[in-house]
């Protein structure tokens, strides 16, 4: 006894993936693009701010406009967000590093105390 296998369900099943991975394909780049959108408006209200401002988060006037300078495809505060890490891990090595030459060549270090430091009066 054979059993005959009817082909159009078959093919019918293949189109429907491959239409789902299709229309899966283009719901990613339309959340990019939407994605990308919303942070370039947001990274607009960074242009917006002072200097000051922009100190306090750690990016300069510059950084902001190198983001800018990307292509519109590419997410500007992913720019802004390397920047203002870099500054950070940087100005924490100079701080060790300004500790680590402040302490005495000699290797003797001074004892910790555990009384409180003097009031200036």
């Amino acid at each position: 006894m054979t059993a005959h296998y009817p082909v159009l369900p078959i093919a019918a099943g293949a189109s429907l993936r491959a239409c789902a991975a299709a229309v899966g394909v283009m719901a990613y780049w339309v959340r990019q693009i939407a994605r990308a959108h919303r942070n370039r408006r947001n990274a607009t209200v960074l242009a917006g701010l002072d200097r000051r401002m922009l100190a306090d988060i750690g990016i300069t006037r510059s950084d902001v406009q190198d983001a800018f300078s990307e292509p519109f495809w590419e997410d500007p505060t992913a720019l802004l967000r390397e920047r203002a890490l870099e500054r950070r891990w940087n100005k924490a090595l100079l701080r060790d590093e300004i500790a680590r030459r402040a302490e005495p060549q000699n290797g003797f270090r001074r004892p910790p105390t555990d009384r409180p430091a003097r009031e200036a009066v």
